[in-house]
C-alpha cells in the first residue's frame, strides 16, 4: 500500500509528458490559461515568425475544414537550428504543461484570442532520440508532417518533416479538440 502510494505521489508531481500519454485536459488548460494575453506569451520567449494565417484553404484544403490560425512558437523549446530553406530543430519536446506552440485566433479589433496548443518534433531528431513510434496523445497518434512536392499546398507548413498535435483548449472544435483545423475558427481578420 506504501508503494502505491509514493507511486502516485511520484506522479502527480511528474510534468505531463512524463506520465506517459494521458493528459488531463482541464489541468492542461489552467497551465496555460496566462497567455491568453499575448503580451504574457511574448515575454515568455514566444515568437511569431512571420504572422501567417494558417487556413485549410490556404493549405489547399477543402474551407470547411476552418483554420488553425496564427502559430506562436517558442524557438528554444523547439531547438531551432535553420529556418531555410525550410525551418528545422532537434525538438524532442512533449512536455504540455508547457508546450512549444501557442495557436492564436486574429480577432475584427486587431487582438489575438488564444484557440489552441501545439507541440511539435521534428522526425529526424526523434528517431535519432531513438523514439521509434511516432508520439501519441490521450490515445491519438501525432499527425505527421511532410511536405509533398507533388502538390500546390505546404502540407508540413516550412516545417521539416515532424510529428505535430494540437489541442483545441479554448474554442470548441465540432470535429474533436485533438484535430489539425477548426472549423470554429478563421483567418478572416489576419492582416494581409
Amino acid at each position: 500500500m506504501r508503494t502505491t502510494a509514493i507511486l502516485a505521489l511520484l506522479a502527480a508531481m511528474a510534468p505531463m509528458s512524463a506520465v506517459a500519454d494521458e493528459v488531463d485536459l482541464d489541468a492542461l488548460r489552467a497551465s496555460v490559461e496566462k497567455y491568453t494575453d499575448i503580451n504574457v506569451a511574448l515575454a515568455d520567449g514566444y515568437i511569431t515568425p512571420d504572422n501567417h494565417c494558417v487556413s485549410a484553404e490556404g493549405e489547399g484544403l477543402p474551407a470547411e475544414l476552418g483554420a488553425m490560425g496564427i502559430h506562436y512558437i517558442h524557438p528554444r523549446m523547439l531547438q531551432i537550428t535553420a529556418t531555410e530553406p525550410r525551418v528545422d530543430g532537434q525538438s524532442t519536446h512533449t512536455d504540455w504543461a508547457q508546450p512549444a506552440i501557442l495557436i492564436y485566433e486574429p480577432q475584427a479589433d486587431g487582438s489575438l484570442e488564444l484557440v489552441a496548443v501545439e507541440n511539435l518534433v521534428f522526425e529526424a531528431a526523434w528517431e535519432a532520440a531513438g523514439m521509434g513510434e511516432a508520439p501519441t496523445l490521450n490515445g491519438r497518434t501525432w499527425d505527421h508532417m511532410a511536405d509533398d512536392p507533388e502538390t500546390a499546398g505546404d502540407e508540413a507548413h516550412g516545417f521539416m518533416p515532424h510529428y505535430d498535435q494540437h489541442v483545441w483548449l479554448f474554442r470548441e472544435n465540432p470535429m474533436g479538440v485533438l484535430m489539425p483545423f477548426n472549423p470554429n475558427v478563421t483567418c478572416e481578420h489576419a492582416e494581409s
